[in-house]
């Protein structure tokens, strides 16, 4: 097996007692808080005592065994890299899903997992004016923007608008409250979509839209926008800003949703000079063709073979697989630790076949 690997991710300096994402993994649960009814913040350290050096927008892999079955997910870091003794991910309890009940379920104090960060690219560049516009649990990763202005006292003028179904589910909606009566330039909106639990709420309902946002951030257009929530709502949210006056270059949104896979551009004609490869798929017994110029994962998707997958540009390491055999030209941004190439893993999402493959999925 010969996984060819171009890691463009920019490492970061290791001194001593600093958490290394390429060796370390192992991570032990220090805390965890209730914050709505369906929403938990679980705070973990290194049982080493290594402290961890981070951005605000970024996240972590988290590497589960759930029921004998190898699981992985992303969540956004929450907490300010500002404290980094340890650092805290904010999740939602979702109905049917595996990931998110079984921490819930099962993750206390002292609870030991491994993970694999920090990785990410959903970074607030330096600006004086800021909209920060979150959707749901997509609060995590602005919240951590906000934290840090607050734990830094960095002059920013700063509109928080973050949208979710009721007021009950408003995530850190009294923390942000005290930001908001402390810092002088953060002004706070919340969008619940209806008022159930609260019939005196008293701010105004709904989804995002351009007359609401007009109203709400009269100068959007002078402003860089950080978005993060559900697919839908970000992309209401890129519109609504493009029609307000916001240039692309200014509009910078975070997602992990895998039904952006069914947006890649796959040419439906492939050129004379471009070979096309065998792949197997072990466990599933499917077999497809890849050009050399194609990704695994856009094929695969294509045509109905079952990989997980969400950033689908080699940073979240979700799609991270075994190749039993063949060899892979992989361009990836972080997802994947040296010593997991070494060991025959790689990303199907940025990788390209160089010869006929084996998969182990």
């Amino acid at each position: 097996m010969d996984i060819k690997s171009h890691d463009r991710a920019a490492g970061t300096p290791v001194r001593a007692g600093l958490w290394n994402r390429d060796t370390d993994e192992d991570l032990v649960c220090v805390d965890v808080h209730q914050e709505t009814h369906d929403v938990k913040t679980f705070t973990f350290a290194s049982p080493e005592g290594k402290s961890f050096a981070f951005e605000a927008g970024q996240y972590f892999l988290f590497d589960l065994d759930i029921g004998g079955e190898a699981e992985s997910r992303c969540y956004s870091i929450s907490s300010s890299p500002c404290r980094r003794n340890a650092f805290s991910v904010t999740v939602k309890r979702v109905t049917g899903g595996k990931i998110s009940n079984w921490l819930h379920d099962n993750i206390i104090v002292d609870s030991k997992v491994r993970a694999n960060g920090p990785l990410g690219h959903f970074i607030r560049p330096s600006a004086q004016k800021y909209l920060f516009l979150s959707g749901g649990s997509g609060i995590t990763p602005v919240m951590s923007m906000l934290r840090e202005l607050a734990d830094t006292f960095e002059p920013a003028d700063v509109v928080f608008l973050h949208a979710a179904r009721t007021p009950k589910d408003l995530v850190f909606r009294d923390e942000l409250t005290c930001h908001a009566n402390r810092i002088k330039d953060l002004r706070l909106q919340f969008l619940p979509e209806t008022v159930a639990g609260e019939t005196h709420w008293p701010g105004l309902t709904g989804r995002i839209s351009v007359e609401y946002v007009r109203l709400a951030v009269p100068d959007l257009a002078e402003r860089i926008v950080m978005c993060c929530g559900p697919a839908p709502f970000m992309a209401a949210a890129r519109n609504i800003t493009a029609e307000l006056g916001v240039p692309p270059s200014n509009y910078i949104e975070e997602s992990f949703d895998a039904a952006v896979i069914d947006d890649v551009d796959i040419p439906l004609v492939e050129e004379a000079t471009t070979r096309v490869f065998q792949v197997e798929f072990s466990k599933q017994g499917r077999k497809i063709e890849v050009s050399g110029d194609q990704t695994l994962l856009s094929c695969a998707k294509k045509a109905g073979v079952r990989l997980p997958s969400s950033c689908s540009n080699g940073v979240c390491g979700t799609c991270k697989s075994k190749l039993l055999s063949g060899s892979v030209d992989m361009a990836h941004n972080g997802g994947i630790r040296q010593r997991e190439i070494d060991a025959g893993l790689f990303l199907p999402c940025c990788s390209k076949p160089l010869s006929d493959l084996v998969v182990e999925r």
